[in-house]
């Protein structure tokens, strides 16, 4: 026998769900998916949740075993797990370690830093998309910008140099800027010290950051070679100019069958590079099916973004992937976007010509980076923006 009045109750409660009141209570709390995972919650909240019809689609997995992502020497390059990067097992466990604690920090702590302002070259948040997704992801971010422009590191290894009256302005602004990310440094590594010549995790990034750095050229020597470009092709084009690390948090969900760690999506850059924890979750789309990317220690992952599929012409294809929610965690990532999106870079990208010919014709039009990430932005997680470019 169904209940009605329990029913009555269901509908009830759809006709008066308020999506946008939602997202924006729990973006004032400034606590993430952490703080409600903290809070001792059991069920989801309703702005997780993907509609069952999206659902079956969205977690589909044929479950085959024999699909799989190859780990492989850094004697060859495809999208999988890439192994002798020169990056050692040292500076990429004290790199997630760092992750780890500034995401295990009281909500008090973490709330201060609370920013939903991409263009900042340090913020915390949860959800980029939150307030366009069809329904947002189990996950909380920490983000900053490196290169090109980082004024955290210039700062630290060349101190501004006041020649006027202007100068001494923008080196009062940069010191006020550096005194709160000085201070997240500092809790997040554990000190407390808000100095950042003090902080013992500004060297774990300073020096993850520079082996990243040299691990992409190598990355784009190898990528070129296989385009049948000289190995300094894309180095040359730009491709190299900057990067941004988005350092993942995805807590234990109570109802992982019910949402998305993210979303199924590609990267609006060049090229990622993925360094994972030992928790798993991560699925790339191959052939029409999902495989699983196990984490394996002292491996990272590189994926292909929408960029080099614009300037490859569809001859390499943009990566998708997602992450499925799990009922255990911290699951930690970062991930490191090669990409000048954030910073004021005016250059153009289209197709690249020694890849064109009367049979093979452009496919998009030039672009801004700065372009295509706005238009990537506004598409939101799971839509494709590189449509939008087509010719």
């Amino acid at each position: 026998m169904v209940d009605t009045h329990l029913h009555q109750n269901s509908v009830q409660d759809v006709l008066d769900y308020d999506r946008e009141k939602e997202l924006k209570d729990f973006d004032d709390t400034k606590a993430g998916v952490k703080g409600l995972v903290d809070n001792g919650i059991v069920k989801i909240p309703q702005m997780f949740v993907i509609p069952t019809n999206e659902l079956s689609s969205e977690t589909s997995y044929s479950g085959s075993t024999h699909l799989h992502i190859p780990v492989i020497d850094l004697k060859d390059i495809h999208e999988g797990g890439i192994v002798n990067h020169g990056i050692s097992e040292d500076v990429m466990d004290e790199m997630m370690k760092g992750i780890h604690r500034f995401h295990e920090q009281p909500t008090e702590v973490k709330r201060e830093y609370y920013l939903r302002d991409a263009t900042k070259n340090v913020t915390y948040m949860s959800n980029f998309h939150l307030f366009k997704a069809k329904a947002a992801n189990w996950r909380d971010s920490l983000s900053f910008s490196m290169a090109p422009v980082a004024p955290i590191l210039r700062s630290f290894h060349q101190p501004a140099v006041k020649t006027n009256k202007k100068d001494d302005i923008h080196y009062k602004r940069i010191k006020l800027k550096l005194r709160k990310t000085n201070k997240i440094l500092g809790e997040w590594g554990n000190n407390e010290s808000s100095s950042i010549e003090q902080s013992p995790l500004m060297d774990i990034i300073i020096s993850y950051s520079e082996h990243v750095k040299m691990l992409r050229l190598t990355l784009l020597e190898l990528l070129s070679e296989a385009l049948g470009l000289k190995p300094n092709h894309l180095i040359e084009m730009g491709c190299a100019a900057g990067h941004n690390f988005v350092c993942n948090c995805y807590p234990a969900c109570p109802e992982p069958n019910r949402t998305m760690g993210a979303s199924k999506r590609s990267d609006p850059d060049f090229f990622t590079i993925l360094l994972q924890g030992q928790i798993g979750g991560l699925q790339l789309l191959y052939e029409n099916q999902w495989a699983d990317i196990p984490p394996v220690i002292g491996a990272l992952v590189v994926n292909l973004g929408d960029l080099f599929q614009l300037i490859s012409n569809d001859k390499s294809k943009s990566t998708i992937h997602r992450v499925l929610a799990n009922q255990v965690g911290l699951r930690i990532s970062v991930a490191c976007f090669f990409s000048t999106h954030l910073q004021p870079v005016n250059q153009l990208y289209g197709p690249i010509k020694e890849l064109l010919s009367d049979d093979n014709p452009p496919l998009y039009r030039e672009t801004l980076v700065g372009e295509y990430a706005f238009s990537y932005a506004l598409k939101g997680l799971g839509n494709a923006a590189l449509a939008l470019f087509r010719l």
